[in-house]
């Protein structure tokens, strides 16, 4: 018997590079799209006005972003990769926004000749869809305490991305993922800032403390009450997925990223350097200015009495952002030196 057109989604899907593939309804998911929009009333989002503004409306339907659509393809790519670093695992690499999309498109084109004209919608990411929601009810994990999706085989180090289709298709009962935390608060009891808080389906993030949100989303100063808990962060942060049993077996990605510069060489960019390493990946969302802030923090917070050239190198920045941040740093360090 040949296969139907669900599972030569899928097998292509896992023909593409994307180790998880599901199908879920284009319908609204309670409670999931009514938390959501309580949560970015109560200010949790920060100051991303993507997730507030008219685009939060647009999140709880995916027949808003299609009208056609009728199915979403729900599809997952590991990202990891061995060791720590100030740069989080996921921007280590080319810029992921662009490299799913890619194979989506690659997937989508492969679909039609198979199946005939249809209409379609790639979303990695920026589109307004509540992509995790969605990707547990097409059983490609559940959301665990650190508010990730968690894959029992791979770990929460994963891309996802989606297809809106225009396909109506069979979609079998009962396939989501059992909830496998437990007991288990590893995640919530090892964030430095306390972002995990009670709420949602049981947690939820408070963007607003989060190391993710304050190192790569925040434009302005961070607050001076939580650089220290940044550690020597510079982009993002894994705490609450290095410390998930789930993660400790985790598969590796198939490609192995680029090095992870220490924070001094990142301290002594120039502009042009910046752009020339970063320009296409995930690191440019912060920007040359961004970034510098950024690892200012992480040279205070650091041990490292050999960092205090570069800090006083950034304190004498052009850019005030850096320059404040710096002294901040310098002055931490001080009173780590003398008490």
């Amino acid at each position: 018997m040949g296969e139907n057109a669900e599972q030569l989604i899928l097998r292509l899907a896992h023909e593409c590079g994307f180790e998880l593939a599901g199908l879920a309804p284009a319908v609204p998911l309670e409670p999931e799209a009514g938390q959501f929009l309580d949560w970015a009333a109560r200010g949790l989002a920060g100051r991303m006005s993507y997730l507030t503004d008219h685009r939060a409306d647009l999140r709880t339907d995916p027949r808003k972003l299609m009208p056609s659509a009728r199915t979403i393809l729900c599809v997952g790519r590991v990202y990891n990769a061995p060791g720590s670093g100030s740069i989080a695992r996921y921007a280590r690499d080319a810029d992921y926004h662009d490299t799913l999309r890619n194979d989506l498109e690659r997937l989508t084109a492969s679909l039609q000749q198979h199946l005939g004209p249809f209409e379609y919608r790639i979303c990695v990411d920026t589109a307004p869809l509540l992509e995790r929601s969605y990707a547990r009810a097409a059983g490609l994990g559940w959301i665990g305490r650190n508010t990730c999706l968690i894959n029992q085989a791979l770990g929460s180090y994963v891309f996802l991305a989606e297809v809106l289709l225009s396909l109506d298709l069979v979609l079998a009962d009962g396939h989501a993922a059992p909830d496998r935390c437990g007991t288990c608060t590893r995640c919530i009891d090892a964030c430095p800032t306390n972002a995990l808080v009670p709420g949602g389906l049981r947690t939820e993030l408070d963007s607003n403390r989060c190391i993710s949100y304050l190192t790569i989303e925040l434009k302005g100063d961070i607050p001076e009450s939580l650089r220290p808990a940044i550690g020597t962060l510079s982009f993002g942060c894994d705490i609450c997925q290095e410390v998930c049993p789930w993660n400790r077996k985790a598969p590796f990605a198939a490609n192995e990223p680029a090095a992870v510069p220490d924070l001094e060489t990142l301290a002594t960019l120039t502009a042009e350097e910046f752009r020339a390493q970063f320009r296409h990946t995930p690191v440019w969302r912060t920007k040359y200015r961004g970034l510098l802030r950024n690892v200012a923090v992480a040279l205070g917070n650091s041990e490292n009495p050999s960092h205090t050239a570069a800090l006083q190198q950034l304190a004498r920045s052009d850019d005030e952002l850096v320059r404040s941040h710096a002294e901040w740093a310098l002055s931490q360090r001080e009173v780590a030196c003398c008490g």
